[in-house]
């Protein structure tokens, strides 16, 4: 598809006013741009083509699809080129009430639902000699409104995760327009489901190629867990043997317990020399049945673990063990807007953090987990949004000032140096006045070099960015850390304070 019809109406005013009214697709309210500052989460480039009458707006993406956004936070792709999304609007003016229509309805329910919305529109305005008009000048054939809904369908569907609009200024992500995709793990687990049946019948090269690649081997054991075969006892023990090279892994604690659910006592031995591999294994599969235990205690060991830590439902599975098998896998950007979709349920709703056991308390380690995540995928923009709300909910002291470290540092890292110089002050007044006695040893632990240390890398990049006076001032500040600090939590910080304080003079 090309971007001929973009081209023809920027030339001709005529049929660029045909567009814009009754059909709604008007070029000059590009000029305005969206109602508020907007980037795809993967970081693509957008251009404002045109916007309609309700504030929506018309983007060009790199690839060519046209994204639209409305003004009530809400976006999708609408066709793979501006070609395409024009000759919809204008085959199918009411195409923002299909959003949900399928190819599954049927014709005659399509036919029947287009039909009364488009003499609702005719009531007003007249849009068949328009639509004949500019369908003999843009070239496009005429289509029926059942192809038209699956063609708009099948655009809105490609929208996630390659063209999910975020509000640049909080980061948040606009919702679907139109129907969602299929689950996250979905998607991570084909690769894995087309090995398992591999392995399922008998392919010795996959037996292979899957137990010596560490992420093949990982997303195959997920796939088996929510499919479990009768017949899956050799190839899961043969997943198993090669898993322990990873050591204690989540995958190498589902393998021991798909295993132990056959219940096979001669499988004792190799359960109990995979514990053995390594320190971290043998506390990861404590309590695993020793050799001489019987069937109903191994298969009662593997129930209880796999009650508690695996099952059967994918859809009951941590957002983050999709996450990270989708980074793993190359699948970035499905990754990534996991992610936010999560953060922003979170930020939205700070009840989903409630302990269960302990309802009135917050368990703030997800949101610690996503600013580490987001820190892993390159995105500091969202680790910071996480690592923000993280610190806000910290009670203890001791957890402010760590927090705050940890924010100040993706800060510095992000060139926010204000951000980052503000999060620093927040960990010396915690240090000054903690409020608690958590923080009563700060200057004998490693942790007060963490902080010392920090302040004088910000010095550094304030000095570079030739921000001097405010170099000054910190470099000052991080003195004064440094010199509560005992000698032993100084030890490694001299070289740092000095490269610090050389590079303040030179900027003065």
């Amino acid at each position: 598809m090309t971007d001929r019809a973009l081209r023809l109406l920027r030339q001709d005013r005529r049929l660029a006013e045909l567009t814009a009214f009754p059909f709604d697709f008007d070029l000059d309210r590009a000029a305005h741009g969206h109602g508020e500052e907007v980037r795809l989460a993967s970081g693509g480039p957008l251009e404002t083509v045109a916007g309609d009458d309700t504030g929506g707006t018309y983007f060009l993406c790199a690839d060519g699809s046209v994204l639209y956004a409305d003004s009530e936070g809400a976006a999708g792709i609408i066709g793979s080129s501006v070609d395409e999304a024009l000759e919809l609007m204008i085959g199918l003016p009411c195409w923002r009430d299909c959003l949900l229509l399928s190819p599954d309805d049927g014709e005659e329910k399509i036919l029947a639902y287009v039909t009364e919305t488009e003499d609702g529109i005719r009531e007003h305005y007249g849009i068949d000699e328009k639509r004949a008009e500019l369908r003999a000048a843009l070239g496009f054939p005429e289509r029926s409104p059942v192809e038209l809904v699956s063609r708009l369908r099948a655009a809105l569907l490609r929208t996630e995760p390659d063209f999910v609009l975020l509000n640049a200024d909080e980061g948040c992500a606009y919702e679907l327009l139109g129907p969602a995709g299929p689950p996250v793990w979905e998607r991570v687990l084909a690769a894995g489901r087309a090995d398992l049946a591999r392995l399922r019948d008998g392919d010795h090269t996959a037996w292979r190629a899957v137990a010596d690649d560490p992420v093949r081997r990982r997303v195959t054991l997920r796939a088996a867990q929510f499919d479990r075969g009768e017949s899956d006892l050799p190839l899961l023990r043969h997943l198993l043997r090669h898993e322990t090279r990873s050591s204690m892994t989540d995958e190498l604690r589902l393998a021991a317990v798909l295993v132990g659910l056959h219940g096979d006592t001669g499988d004792l031995p190799l359960l109990l020399d995979v514990r053995e591999t390594d320190f971290d294994t043998a506390c990861g599969l404590s309590g695993m049945p020793e050799p001489g235990s019987s069937a109903a205690e191994l298969r009662a060991w593997a129930r209880e673990l796999d009650a508690s830590m695996f099952g059967t439902d994918p859809s009951d599975e941590p957002v983050s063990t999709w996450a990270d098998l989708a980074r793993d896998q190359g699948m970035t950007e499905l990754a990534r807007v996991t992610l936010i979709r999560e953060l922003d349920s979170i930020v939205m709703d700070q009840s989903r953090l409630r302990r269960p056991d302990a309802p009135r308390a917050l368990s703030t380690a997800p949101l610690s987990g996503l600013s580490w995540d987001f820190e892993e995928l390159g995105d500091l923009t969202q680790a910071l949004r996480a690592q923000r709300l993280y610190a806000a909910l910290q009670e203890r002291a001791w957890d402010r000032a760590s927090a705050r470290r940890t924010l100040a540092r993706l800060a510095r890292e992000a060139g926010r140096l204000s951000e980052a110089v503000d999060s620093l002050t927040a960990v010396r007044e915690a240090l000054a006045t903690p409020g608690d006695d958590s923080l009563r040893h700060w200057q004998r632990v490693n942790f007060g070099r963490f902080i010392a240390e920090e302040h004088y890398r910000l010095t550094l990049a304030l000095a570079d960015a030739g921000r001097a006076e405010e170099a000054r001032a910190l470099l000052t500040a991080a003195d004064a850390v440094l010199d509560e600090l005992s000698r032993s939590a100084a030890d490694g910080v001299g070289e740092l304070a000095g490269r610090a304080a050389a590079r303040v003079r030179e900027v003065d």
